[in-house]
């Protein structure tokens, strides 16, 4: 083999490991935007669900209030009606 020969096979056989190496990287960029992707949704997921959590804790406070509410008028009833009846 003459020394063009052999350069050339050496120059053919860094090629294929370029390529090789851009396929890998190419895969890698892809699956990294399919990543970047899915952190992105993960994202608007997590604001969502921070939306609903908080709308889910203002309507447990206002029955919460509403309940205690509905207990001091039960408990003031039931006192009255126990007044009425003679039993206190």
């Amino acid at each position: 083999m003459s020394a063009l020969d052999d350069a050339m096979d050496r120059f053919s056989q860094a090629l294929d490991r370029l390529e090789t190496a851009l396929g890998r990287r190419l895969k890698s960029a892809e699956a990294g935007g399919d990543l970047e992707k899915e952190l992105s949704a993960l994202r608007e997921d997590r604001a969502r669900l921070k939306r609903e959590l908080e709308a889910a804790r203002a309507d447990y406070a206002k029955l919460e209030k509403t309940t205690d509410q509905v207990s001091g008028r039960l408990d003031g009833t039931i006192s009255e009606l126990k007044s009425m009846l003679g039993g206190e």
